[in-house]
């Protein structure tokens, strides 16, 4: 059994360093919804430096909310905005020596692409045509995972370590009280169900199956960097790989 752990970087927490040397994937912002030429190219040069592969993290045009403010966007435009940002650190990747691995879209444009396929097939034909041989990272089970599959993508299903799941298996929205799980503990027996039974407790005590290829680790909390280590250990234990091959 495997499992990659995956980190959003460069949009301002001071942990990317140190996190660096704990995941096995970087998702790094592109200068939309955070980060700027100087941080991707920062983050790329310390990725490339610890052995951890190299993903895009496009958004919304949103810096003032973080990229969490729902838009209803032309999928033309949707698709232009993620094809620009995915290039963008290709560039910089290319000219560090590396090569860019995958694609995992941020925030709000990431939950609307995760039950409307509309949205999710700008996204997935974006990243095909910057590169069909990019992974497309997405939320276990959802549109965006069916619309890189029907473009030809390769996917790596996604799990969150401190988000509560909805009966459907999307995550509960942040605006709603419980959306994140603060008790390492619950949120360590949360990541080793998913990733060694397939199965996930939505916030109202249902079983629901999930796919877990990859978890992501957020790394802007105060205890990230402890989380992150004690995840690692427990799937040590559990004789589960951690790796982004």
């Amino acid at each position: 059994m495997r499992i990659d752990l995956n980190a959003d970087l460069g949009e301002g927490s001071g942990n990317d360093a140190a996190l660096l040397k704990r995941v096995t994937s970087a998702n790094i912002a592109c200068g939309f919804h955070a980060g700027d030429a100087q941080t991707m190219l920062s983050c790329v040069r310390e990725a490339l430096k610890n052995g951890v592969a190299v993903g895009a993290h496009p958004g919304f045009p949103d810096r003032q909310n973080f990229g969490r403010t729902a838009m209803q966007l032309p999928p033309e435009t949707v698709y232009a905005q993620t094809l620009y940002q995915i290039g963008a650190l290709a560039a910089i990747v290319r000219a560090e020596g590396g090569h860019l691995r995958h694609v995992k879209p941020h925030g709000m444009l990431y939950n609307q692409a995760a039950t409307d396929a509309v949205l999710a097939d700008a996204i997935a034909r974006a990243i095909r045509d910057a590169d069909a041989s990019l992974l497309l990272v997405g939320l276990a089970g959802s549109e965006l995972i069916r619309a890189g599959e029907r473009v030809g993508l390769s996917t790596r299903q996604e799990v969150f370590a401190d988000r509560r799941y909805q009966d459907d298996g999307t995550l509960v929205p942040r605006s709603q009280p419980g959306a994140l799980i603060h008790d390492d503990e619950e949120a360590l027996a949360q990541t080793l169900d998913m990733v060694q039974n397939g199965k996930v407790t939505s916030i109202h005590g249902l079983s629901v199956p999930v796919m877990a290829q990859t978890v992501c680790l957020h790394g802007d909390g105060d205890r990230a960097l402890l989380f992150a280590g004690r995840l690692r250990d427990a799937f040590q234990a559990r004789g589960v790989k951690v790796t982004a091959d």
